[in-house]
């Protein structure tokens, strides 16, 4: 990725910064989630991947959001008077751990809220009920999990083993047997999961490698490896990663064009090789 474009990139999405009513990509009234792919939380994550500063002044003004957010218990109000799901919470923390504060005590307080809130499914599970209460919606989340994966995974004592990871990964891998929609959101693994994505929004094949290649208990594990697998089969001849399927709202965008290799996508997947690497080492 040319110099150029990656500032081009950058510029594309601060210029959106006031596009839902406030600055900081928020709405007046505060909401940090709305306007995807151009919410707070989402902006964040991809000046992130595009390497931007912790102390440039957007940044630093979404992450203060994100912080002024977080709640006495460790749950995060992404909007007023929205309830504070475990997905909505995971998402706004995995971006402070991107920045580098995993070890701030607000998202010490988030770790500690997750760590106490494990479905008894495995996982994390939002009490959500738009497709109804069938014997599938009873369980887990998978989205909720990975996202809380991805915040647990900053904190090195869980990449090690824990109940609560342990327990989530291995619902997560089942998932990948089962592959059939559960959850109160219906996450199912089909068509659309195995079509490479970026960045890391939605629950995807490339998001859902990248996050449990954290996890030493995933590893070694066939189904991990399976999917490991079916994501190196999409690699480029020359081992780059191409986005099959970004979020349509970033069409223009160079850092994840459709079907063109991408220099940034590619450095996660040389991520999760580390990960593999550094625990066989």
């Amino acid at each position: 990725m040319t110099e150029h474009n990656r500032q081009a990139d950058i510029q594309a999405i601060l210029s959106r910064r006031h596009n839902n009513g406030a600055d900081f990509w928020a709405t007046a009234d505060g909401r940090i989630y709305v306007g995807n792919p151009y919410s707070t939380i989402a902006c964040l994550g991809m000046l992130h991947e595009l390497g931007v500063d912790e102390d440039h002044e957007a940044v630093q003004g979404g992450l203060k959001l994100i912080l002024d957010a977080v709640r006495d218990d460790g749950r995060i109000r992404v909007a007023p008077k929205t309830p504070m799901y475990p997905c909505y919470t995971a998402e706004a923390a995995r971006m402070l751990c991107r920045f580098g504060l995993a070890d701030n005590a607000l998202v010490q307080s988030v770790v500690t809220y997750l760590t106490d809130s494990v479905h008894e499914s495995g996982g994390w599970r939002c009490s959500f009920s738009r497709f109804g209460r069938g014997p599938e919606t009873v369980c887990a989340n998978p989205g909720a999990t990975l996202y809380a994966l991805d915040v647990l995974g900053w904190v090195r004592e869980f990449r090690e083993g824990s109940l609560a990871t342990d327990g989530a990964v291995d619902f997560l891998l089942n998932h990948w047997e089962t592959r059939q929609p559960i959850g109160p959101c219906h996450w199912g693994i089909g068509s659309l999961f195995m079509q490479i994505e970026f960045p890391f929004y939605r629950y995807n094949l490339f998001f859902y490698v990248y996050v449990l290649s954290f996890f030493s208990y995933a590893q070694q594990d066939p189904r991990f490896l399976d999917a490991l697998s079916v994501l190196q089969s999409k690699l480029s001849d020359d081992g780059q990663v191409i986005v099959e399927r970004p979020h349509r709202g970033l069409k223009g965008l160079s850092f994840c064009a459709k079907g063109l290799p991408s220099e940034l996508a590619t450095l996660r997947y040389r991520e999760i090789q580390a990960n593999i690497a550094a625990t066989h080492s």
